[in-house]
């Protein structure tokens, strides 16, 4: 399959180019055939991690490779994402709708700083 980029800019918050492999747009594209009630994730929604609220783990420890996960409110969508990036070249690796443990940390941490 030939390889599609996609990049996105973030702020001050997150000083970095995330860019999405074209076979890694698929993937979070179709998270629905793989994981039922899943929503598919566009690239361009993970702007969610340009947040000012967001949750920063870096490195990610649920990731056995280093990865870094991005937890942000995404305008777009109406909800918060989760996004896992590759530290070494800030390349989108997976991304779903937050919830759970890391909903709870990301709602926390917003409302601590009101």
């Amino acid at each position: 399959m030939a390889s599609q980029c996609s990049t996105l800019r973030y702020n001050a918050w997150v000083p970095i180019e995330l860019w999405w492999d074209g076979d890694d747009v698929v993937h979070i594209r179709s998270r629905s055939a793989r994981y039922p009630g899943a929503i598919d994730i566009e690239p361009a929604w993970t702007l969610a991690a340009a947040d000012p609220h967001q949750v920063i783990r870096a490195p990610d420890p649920r990731s056995r490779a280093g990865y870094i996960r991005l937890i942000g409110y995404s305008q777009s969508t109406g909800f918060v994402l989760t996004v896992i990036v590759a530290p070494v070249d800030h390349s989108g690796v997976t991304a779903w709708k937050t919830r759970g443990a890391d909903l709870r940390d990301y709602l926390e941490a917003k409302e601590a700083e009101k």
